[in-house]
């Protein structure tokens, strides 16, 4: 199926204790795909890099220094 959304907001979650705001990344689909077998959507960047499966960003690469968190939330910009 084809992703309709060309790009999506991903939330960071902070370090458990943290008490700054968690941190929106903006990704876009890449021309790879994940071992899931969807499309890898990366961040301009390419520090977060993640497949998406309807709200669902399972993490394959995270930025340095961020809270490590399998699934994220992946809301959809248009």
């Amino acid at each position: 199926m084809i992703d309709p959304y060309r790009r999506y907001a991903v939330t960071l979650p902070v370090t458990t204790g943290g008490h700054a705001p968690p941190s929106v990344v903006v990704v876009h689909p890449t021309d790879t795909r994940g071992p899931g077998g969807r499309p890898v959507w990366a961040s301009a960047d390419g520090g977060l890099r993640v497949e998406i499966a309807g709200r669902v960003a399972t993490v394959l690469t995270a930025p340095a220094g961020s809270a490590r968190h399998p699934c994220l939330d992946a809301v959809p910009l248009p």
